[in-house]
């Protein structure tokens, strides 16, 4: 089988050590592998397969010989994305800095494949919480097509980094013990508390996070004039992001027939055994790249409208899994600039 050569930037970081896990556990056939990241995290040692690698700092030259770059999200693909590219990578990105460009495809594999074959350099990994739903609202949408989505999202933590979990711990350690922690990842106190604030506030008052949603679920499906309005929530849970679905379809779709059709799609689950008390958590549902949907059920305000639960591990197949499936489907489809 032939071998690739894989630049991983940000490797030191939460998603660039699940992209490593999941290229080692997938059987990803690399052969040259180079770890990049920021000047702060140069010369930290990794494991892949067994076998140590320093991280090196992130250059212009840390993609010559290579044909596949990883980016595991940040800035950094904006700086040194264009030298990937220009160096015969085909970049995959895991940042925002690409998604909506009309000459980048945003691809879920199990959505929109294809698009992955009219890539010029770069092809963008949707935003964890928009591949969480498409991946469902694609089953739903060839089926009985859909009119409109409303989304409700309950995140977790270490969709915001590192800090971001060490400070949910110390946090409710210091609450549970009567002392002050000061925020600092977060605007608010995270412990004990959600907060209904995700990024930016935009236009209409919508954050930054909800109106990801909104545009690139449109670009994935190709559906440009798809209604769909999202509420994005940080809660206080380590791993695994939490979506409310709400569908509205053109056609009548039973709950009976979407539990049929959704356990058949590519990459679902269905759990939804409400008498045995199942349905998707958090707490069962990290450390995997399925996405389980359950508490499917029929909208009881409209003749055509569907609720779902859907649960999935954001830095697997929310970030890390997705963007090495895309570079399956770019060996897969001979899409390679230097071969």
């Amino acid at each position: 089988m032939p071998e690739y050569n894989v630049v991983v930037v940000g490797a030191a970081g939460a998603v660039g050590q699940e992209i490593l896990k999941v290229l080692e556990e997938r059987r990803f056939p690399v052969g040259q592998l180079r770890l990049c990241a920021t000047s702060r995290s140069a010369g930290k040692q990794m494991l892949f397969r067994g076998r140590p690698y320093v991280v090196e700092e992130t250059t212009p030259d840390s993609f010559a010989g290579m044909d596949i770059a990883l980016f595991a999200g940040g800035a950094a693909s904006k700086e040194f994305g264009p030298a990937a590219v220009e160096k015969g990578c085909v970049v995959i990105d895991n940042s925002s800095n690409f998604r909506l460009d009309p000459d980048v495809p945003l691809v879920v594999p199990e959505v929109n494949p294809e698009d992955v074959k009219w890539h010029r350099g770069i092809i963008a990994n949707p935003n964890c919480s928009t591949i969480i739903m498409v991946v469902p609202l694609k089953a739903i949408y060839d089926e009985a097509g859909v009119k409109r989505v409303v989304v409700s999202t309950y995140q977790a933590v270490s969709g915001a980094g590192m800090e971001a979990i060490f400070e949910l711990t110390r946090q409710t350690k210091a609450v549970l013990e009567g002392v002050e922690y000061p925020p600092k990842v977060f605007p608010y106190q995270i412990a004990f508390n959600l907060i209904p604030h995700i990024d930016v506030f935009q236009e209409m008052d919508y954050t930054k996070e909800e109106w990801k949603m909104v545009k690139e679920t449109r670009k994935i499906m190709h559906a440009p004039d798809l209604a769909i309005t999202a509420t994005t929530v940080r809660v206080p849970v380590y791993r695994s992001h939490s979506e409310s679905v709400n569908v509205e379809t053109h056609e009548k779709l039973t709950a009976r027939r979407a539990r049929e059709i959704l356990s058949r799609f590519p990459g679902v689950v269905v759990l939804d055994d409400p008498a045995n008390r199942q349905y998707p958590m958090p707490l069962f549902c990290s450390d995997r790249d399925e996405i389980f949907v359950g508490r499917i059920r029929e909208d009881n305000s409209l003749a055509n409208g569907l609720n779902l639960w859907v649960v999935a591990d954001q830095l697997r197949k929310g970030a890390a899994t997705n963007a090495v499936q895309i570079a399956e489907l770019v060996v897969e489809y001979g899409c390679l600039r230097r071969r």
